[in-house]
């Protein structure tokens, strides 16, 4: 990609998360961190790392990303937080409250205020996720032992 397209995608580059928390305004701040709280709390090892210029979590597989709306992507910002659950099509009944959009895979839900944010049904999908996570790492496992007795 050319380096003028790439800057057409995004006009800033975190080198860390404390970067990303410095340029957001107050008020998707406070969202952010509320957020990263409960996947802290209910992930207690999970990695954290930046990847387009968002917070992304993971244990075997992606878990989850938090993207406050003042980082761009296209070109283009909006109000709020999105948290994206990276298998939200998996998550069933317990995931009813996310939204799909024109996506196959990841679903989500954006925040303008915390009070909107059911920190019980977040919690719900972290642990769902989780559970998730460690199954399709399990059989993926299991498939490949089975690949090199053959």
């Amino acid at each position: 990609m050319q380096e003028k397209e790439k800057k057409k995608m995004q006009d800033v580059s975190f080198r860390h998360i404390g970067e990303m928390l410095d340029y957001l305004p107050p008020d998707q701040l406070e969202l952010v961190e509320l957020l990263r709280e409960l996947v802290f709390e209910c992930i207690p090892d999970v990695k954290e790392k930046m990847t387009y210029n968002i917070p992304f979590y993971r244990l075997y597989g992606s878990i989850c990303y938090i993207w406050p709306g003042a980082v761009a992507w296209g070109g283009k910002t909006w109000p709020g937080v999105t948290i994206g659950f990276n298998k939200g099509y998996l998550l069933g009944e317990i995931g009813h409250f996310l939204k799909a959009g024109n996506r196959k895979h990841v679903w989500l839900k954006r925040y303008f205020k915390p009070e909107e944010v059911d920190a019980d049904q977040i919690r719900a999908c972290l642990f769902a996720s989780v559970d998730l996570d460690k199954q399709l790492f399990l059989e993926k496992r299991v498939k490949n032992a089975s690949k090199t007795k053959t």
